[in-house]
């Protein structure tokens, strides 16, 4: 279970991060992406970055994003003031598109009846 110090870091970076994201990152690998999480280890060394897609190849994008992870960390590490700034890991989160897909589904088979 994650302790209440995890859970604001992560929130923190959560917010910092989708501002770097959105207005200083410039890769366009990258294409449009949002985060939707952030999870941090229990000792704080690590975070796991869950951004969707809405366009792009995932294997381009995950690319770009760890080309600009070290970016990324030193402007984290500026802004949240941390002992430790975590090292960034990021994950494709594919959520939106798995609930669209099942959405089109059920609208598929409700014009079927």
């Amino acid at each position: 279970m994650a302790s209440r110090r995890q859970h604001r870091v992560a929130e923190l970076i959560h917010q910092e991060f989708s501002a770097i994201l959105q207005f200083e990152i410039r890769d366009p690998r990258i294409g449009f992406a949002t985060v939707t999480e952030v999870e941090v280890s229990p000792d704080l060394k690590v975070a796991t970055i869950y951004v969707s897609l809405l366009t792009g190849d995932e294997a381009e994008a995950l690319d770009g994003l760890e080309h600009a992870a070290p970016f990324a960390r030193r402007e984290l590490g500026r802004k949240l003031k941390l002992r430790y700034t975590p090292e960034l890991r990021f994950q494709i989160d594919s959520s939106a598109a798995y609930a669209q897909k099942i959405d089109t589904l059920l609208k598929a088979v409700k014009s079927e009846e």
